[in-house]
């Protein structure tokens, strides 16, 4: 009867992972859909720990409880420019767990199969651990944004990535003598878990900042393939199902990012892309092939969108670093009081995971019918009166079409500079992470207006109430 209970849950459970993740493809029902799926998380959580035996009720409630209040911590006081880190830092630890789990497995193991099993678990855990907490690290500033190479980088990686396959050749055939008192399945674990943290780390080191919302698709991924692996050993539905969703829509998403950046998974993972840029000048006017910027100031910037018919705004990382989205809401609908059609134009890969700008307009409660994708709203452009450039930078360059030794040639981008009037809010002239400078700033139709975003939309705000 409990083995029953056990597997009606589960599949309770899986059909609300499947509707969930249905949901979460339009704005409108992610919420709900995010709702579902930890609805059907914690109905497997407690149907294996409860009706497994595993933990008592009291530890179960007191288990749930811990864990509820670190996420209810983390979802309050984690700021949206933070969010992708913790993104990447959830990946490595869902990586950990798959594989400390399987790992704990070995001594019951029997037969080279569930060894393989289990050194697969670990293997791909211990890499998505490992390499989140190098993209964690890269997205937060606390490692450089530019790729990390180093001579023999290749033969290092290949070294490390063969002596990780003959650890799981050793797990499961290795002769116990030669170790002793260890096992060879227990030391073949243990070896190859110190190779395969060390090959999440050459992983994602050579991958430079502007790749990371490739990463963190790639490496979420990774840890659902991981759960399931680990789902396999302990002969566990749920755990193979879920994981399986996690890994399959996880790799869906990384191509889809690779696609919007006109680039192969291949070549995002052989690294180099994506320089920090050392050019900090402030100043107002740049120049590219003899022409320079021309700056613009709040009040005129206002006239323009007032009188506007059509406005598109392109939100980009700089917005969610200004904490800017509350301002850009109040701005748009200060906008449409005045009859003003406003639309926001969203690139796959604008800020540092994807989504991100989905995410960040969400909190400030913008309507999801005024989000258009690239594709939808691409030609759109032409008939817009202004576009306002909100902290994004590669994703709106006109290089990525013509120059072929940009690194961004034959990335899709929008085509803001089809505007019959563009004003990009920058802090400075300072290119984004393909490192290049923008041809956008430097157009005829183009002014900057420079400074923090917020202190200039919130500008913009008071000068359009008073037109």
């Amino acid at each position: 009867m409990t083995i029953e209970l056990i597997d009606l849950a589960y599949l309770v459970a899986a059909a609300l992972f499947i509707v969930g993740l249905k949901r979460l493809q339009s704005p409108a029902t992610a919420r709900g859909g995010n709702q579902l799926a930890a609805l059907g998380m914690l109905l497997a959580v407690v149907a294996t720990l409860f009706l497994r035996e595993i933990l008592s009720p009291v530890e179960v409630i007191v288990g749930l409880g811990i864990g509820g209040l670190v996420g209810l911590l983390l979802a309050r006081r984690v700021r949206m420019t933070a969010m992708p880190e913790l993104v990447a830092a959830f990946n490595g630890f869902g990586g950990l767990a798959s594989a400390l789990v399987a790992a704990a497995e070995v001594v019951r193991a029997t037969g080279w199969s569930a060894t393989l099993t289990i050194t697969i678990s670990v293997l791909i855990g211990m890499v998505t651990f490992s390499g989140s907490f190098v993209a964690f690290g890269k997205l937060s500033g606390r490692i450089s944004g530019n790729p990390l190479s180093y001579p023999g980088q290749r033969v290092v990686m290949g070294l490390v990535t063969a002596g990780a396959i003959a650890a799981m050749v050793w797990a499961m055939a290795g002769p116990a003598a030669v170790f002793a008192p260890l096992a060879p399945s227990l030391f073949g674990v243990l070896v190859l878990t110190g190779l395969a943290l060390l090959l999440g780390i050459l992983f994602v080191l050579p991958i430079g900042g502007a790749d990371m919302p490739v990463v963190v698709a790639l490496l979420n991924s990774l840890s659902g393939l991981a759960a399931a692996a680990t789902g396999f050993v302990l002969g566990n539905t749920a755990l193979i199902v879920s994981g399986a969703l996690v890994g399959a829509s996880g790799l869906i998403l990384t191509n889809i990012m690779c696609v919007a950046m006109n680039r192969s998974l291949l070549n995002v993972l052989m690294g180099g892309f994506g320089q920090e840029s050392d050019i900090s000048a402030s100043s107002v006017a740049g120049a590219l092939d003899g022409r320079t910027a021309t700056a613009t100031t709040a009040d005129d910037t206002a006239i323009l969108l007032a009188y506007a018919q059509k406005v598109i705004i392109v939100p980009g990382y700089g917005l969610a670093v200004a904490q800017a989205q509350h301002q850009v809401r109040e701005l748009a609908d200060l906008l449409q009081e005045l009859g003003v059609e406003v639309k926001y134009a969203i690139h796959p890969v604008a800020g540092r995971m994807p989504g991100h700008m989905n995410v960040l307009l969400a909190e400030a409660n913008v309507p999801y019918d005024q989000l258009f994708e690239m594709d939808e709203i691409n030609h759109e452009f032409e008939t817009a009166d202004v576009t306002l450039v909100i902290g994004a930078n590669d994703v709106v360059n006109p290089a990525a079409r013509h120059d072929q030794a940009s690194p961004i040639y034959g990335m899709p981008i929008l085509n803001v500079d089809q505007s019959r009037a563009a004003v990009v809010l920058k802090r400075s002239m300072r290119p984004g992470y393909a490192g290049v400078q923008n041809e956008l700033f430097f157009a005829s139709r183009t002014r900057m207006l420079f400074g923090d975003a917020k202190d200039s939309v919130t500008a913009l705000i008071g000068e359009v109430k008073e037109v």
